[in-house]
């Protein structure tokens, strides 16, 4: 008898629990997303996972964003901030390295950014600050002397970067928690909305008006040679 009272408990727990959850919409508005929108939120989570591995943008980049040479270089030009230069005259390999390179060097700004006065001496002392404030040549002749530089420059922050952390257990905190917390997002789709296509991108010489594309969290993704592939960070939504 008591026992057919604890079955009968139970049901009534797991009936009112049910009836609670229709109530808020979950069973009746529960949706199965297509694989296209699973996938496009597997590659922002993959572009995140190798950035928290060492903070090598190249490798993510090279990984997860486009395959297509002209919207390399559409990118490039769009969110590189290189100035009005006559791209016509700058080959694309160059042009994906720079973007590649300033996006690197964000990155690692990022892990030091918002310094007390004491810090802000230590994390960016004047060699440096000028680099940070390299601008772009107006020529584009000089645009490979430029990367070159961009290139040296980068590799002397991540050098800095890394014996800060290794001197000061501080500094060491900062790029840990800028992996686990920054670059941690959760990329888990809706469960009670169908995500759908957008149209329109901003960024229109990087794509068609009419290309369908996905805006997750910061990520900009379209379906590509059957992969989901990145087109764009608009990472300050987060970070700022």
């Amino acid at each position: 008898m008591r026992l057919s009272s604890l079955v009968r408990h139970t049901l009534y727990l797991i009936l009112g629990s049910m009836g609670a959850l229709t109530a808020s919409g979950l069973f009746l508005h529960q949706v199965k997303q297509p694989s296209e929108v699973t996938e496009a939120y597997r590659a922002c989570e993959r572009f995140e996972r190798l950035m928290r591995d060492n903070l090598d943008f190249d490798r993510a980049y090279e990984a997860t964003f486009t395959k297509v040479p002209a919207r390399r270089r559409a990118i490039a030009i769009a969110d590189g901030e290189f100035g009005a230069l006559d791209y016509a005259a700058i080959d694309d390999d160059l042009l994906i390295k720079a973007y590649k390179l300033r996006m690197q060097a964000f990155y690692l700004i990022l892990v030091l950014a918002g310094p007390s006065d004491e810090e802000a001496r230590l994390f960016f002392p004047p060699e440096l600050k000028t680099a940070l404030q390299r601008q772009p040549p107006h020529d584009p002749r000089e645009f490979p002397v430029f990367v070159a530089q961009l290139q040296r420059d980068v590799s002397r922050f991540r050098a800095h970067v890394d014996q800060l952390a290794a001197r000061y257990p501080s500094v060491a905190d900062r790029v840990n928690k800028f992996r686990s917390e920054t670059l941690a997002a959760k990329f888990e789709p809706p469960v009670n909305s169908r995500v759908e296509p957008l149209r329109g991108y901003y960024r229109s010489s990087v794509l068609s008006k009419d290309d369908p594309y996905y805006q997750i969290d910061t990520y900009t993704v379209v379906r590509e040679g059957g992969k989901m592939r990145i087109v764009g960070i608009r990472f300050f939504n987060r970070l700022f």
